[in-house]
Formats: structure tokens, sequence, C-alpha cells
């Protein structure tokens, strides 16, 4: 059985030393009802989302950029979306995709109960596929598909960018295992992208050590 007491898995780790990690953690404020029962969902069932404490930075992102036109590629059951979409507001469009119709019908359910379903427009298939097909700039566009897509996601997600908007992507720090002997594959993509984001003329980039690393990218 799992331990009660054990940190959900959504923290991840490996980033910042278990005190202050602790401590983050513990000053965050209660979420709301629906949220909590997603990261109690996401803890007991092996869900990926970012949690409380990246989902915050999103909403500050977002609400900072007074973003309207949030992409978001691998949405899982939509955690992280219902914070975009609360940032960008009414008149906001958030555009949530996941390759999986059950994951994407219960993030519908979430939604709902969570009031934000006006302002989502859920996707079902791959989400880089999904992204080649758009033709509008966006104020942001949020990365946390499967990880040996990265380098791809960069090549795609810089163009559909608005000057001026921002390009973010979860794991860029990988639970520190970037630095190790003998990476695997998803572990060189993630360098490979982060190489890229670094030396990209068009982007600014910042790369944030909290949870498992933020990338935060401006388009210049």
């Amino acid at each position: 059985m799992p331990d009660k007491n054990a940190a959900p898995e959504w923290r991840m780790g490996g980033i910042t030393v278990p005190e202050v990690d602790d401590y983050l953690y513990s000053m965050l404020p209660p979420r709301d009802e629906v949220l909590a029962e997603m990261e109690e969902y996401a803890a007991r069932n092996d869900v990926a989302i970012v949690g409380p404490a990246v989902a915050r930075v999103l909403y500050q992102l977002a609400t900072i950029s007074t973003a309207k036109k949030v992409f978001e590629m691998g949405s899982a059951i939509g955690y992280s979306t219902i914070w975009w979409a609360r940032a960008v507001g009414e008149g906001g469009r958030v555009i949530y995709t996941d390759g999986d119709p059950q994951r994407a019908e219960k993030a519908r359910r979430y939604f709902e109960r969570a009031g934000v379903s006006k302002q989502i427009v859920v996707r079902v298939g791959d989400a880089l596929e999904i992204l080649s097909e758009e033709k509008e700039a966006y104020d942001i566009i949020f990365n946390d598909v499967d990880k040996v897509d990265y380098p791809r996601v960069f090549r795609l997600a810089v163009p559909r960018l608005k000057k001026g908007g921002l390009f973010i992507t979860d794991n860029v720090l990988w639970s520190g295992k970037l630095r190790k002997p003998n990476p695997g594959a998803e572990t060189k993509a993630i360098i490979e992208f982060n190489r890229l984001i670094y030396e990209s003329k068009d982007l600014f980039t910042t790369i944030l050590p909290i949870r498992d690393g933020v990338s935060v990218c401006l388009k210049k």
C-alpha cells in the first residue's frame, strides 16, 4: 500500500533540497475543492500534473502578461488548464490537448465543476500535430508533452508565438539527471531543448529551479 504520509508523486524532487521543497509546499494556501480533488487523483493514479507550486507561477505569468490566448501541449486531466483558464478570464481562450479521449472527458467534467468550460477548447489528438495546423499567434504556449519531442516542440512553437509572448516548458531540469553520465533518450532530448532555447536569437530564456524545472522564454 502507498505511504499516506509520503509526498505526492507530482512534487517530483531532485532540484531543491528536501527541506526547502517541504517549506515551499507548506506555505501554499489551500486549493479549492476541484483542484484538491485533482491533486489527490493524480497522486493516487500516477497522473502527471504540474502541482500547485508551478501552477501558481503559470497563473502569475499569464496574469502579468495579460494573456488571452493560451495553447497547452499535453494537458492530461486538465489541472494546469484550469489555472490558465482562470488567469485569462472571461473572453480568454485556452486550447487543451491530449491524446487520450477518456482523459479528455474526465478533464471536461473537471472544467464544468470549476466553472471554466467557456474558456477552454478541448482538442483530442497529438499536440504537435494540432499545433502544426494552427495559423494564429498565441500569447502563451505551454509545453508538457513527451520529453523526446521537446526539440520538435521548440521548432513548432516559436513561429506560432506572438512577439512578446511566452513559451513555457515543464520538466527542463529532469530531476537533476542532465549532468549524469550515459543519458537516456528523454534526457538527451531535454539537454538539446535547453540548448536550443538559450541559443535562440528569437527568445530570452530563464530556467526556474522549481519542482522539476520550468523554462520561461520571452519571444523578442
